[in-house]
């Protein structure tokens, strides 16, 4: 059994396999998911667990040399863009359409699907490395 970081199996693998450059979601319980990426859904009732604790957890454990958020999420999200902010720190953050959001979700490697509840609460983490 794991001693500390990502608990769920399928995160841990995902996380493990993953390039430079790779990316993958973490999403609020209602954005479509293409079904030629894997699904790892760990929705268990309207916000639980939130898209915060799945996006820390998983900061913790990855590291993330960008991230894609829909421009949207700033006037319909205010206080969760803020949080995001907050957690992200110094990680350059890409915005753009919630429907050009939606094809990015295409090519990544899984999309984490939260309870979170509220509009556009997802995000697209892009893989960096360990070394310099």
């Amino acid at each position: 059994m794991k001693k500390a970081g990502i608990l769920n199996s399928q995160i841990a693998a995902t996380l493990a396999r993953l390039g430079h450059t790779d990316t993958i979601v973490i999403s609020d319980c209602g954005l479509p998911i293409p079904d030629s990426v894997r699904r790892i859904d760990l929705a268990l009732r309207p916000g639980l667990p939130s898209f915060i604790e799945t996006l820390e957890a998983v900061l913790a454990d990855m590291v993330v040399e960008g991230v894609t958020i829909a421009s949207e999420m700033a006037q319909h999200n205010p206080m969760l863009r803020k949080e995001t902010d907050m957690l992200l720190g110094g990680i350059p953050i890409q915005e753009t359409s919630h429907e050009q959001f939606k094809q990015l979700t295409h090519t990544a490697k899984a999309v984490i699907r939260t309870g979170e509840a509220t509009p556009y609460a997802n995000i697209i983490l892009q893989a960096g490395v360990i070394f310099g």
